[in-house]
């Protein structure tokens, strides 16, 4: 099966606390960084409908422009 794919911005505050506490869950995600990236920011923008990171598909389900206080709900609605 896929990876959940994770859009991010190198900078981005949000971002880096979503990836260290996939980590720290031994959650495994396929990485896309978005800055410098115009076919990973237009997969991002298709899939969320903007700009925001972080993004994450999971399996057809997206989450868009979130920290770690929205990631958790998601994650359990999702079986993870």
């Amino acid at each position: 099966m896929d990876l959940p794919v994770l859009y991010v911005k190198p900078g981005c505050p949000w971002c880096v606390e979503v990836i260290d506490y996939l980590a720290r869950k031994k959650i495994a995600v396929r990485k896309v960084v978005v800055s410098g990236n115009p076919e990973g920011m237009r997969e991002m923008m298709e899939l969320s409908g903007q700009t925001k990171a972080p993004t994450l598909d999971w399996h057809g389900e997206v989450l868009a422009d979130f920290g770690v206080d929205e990631l958790v709900p998601f994650l359990k609605r999702q079986g993870a």
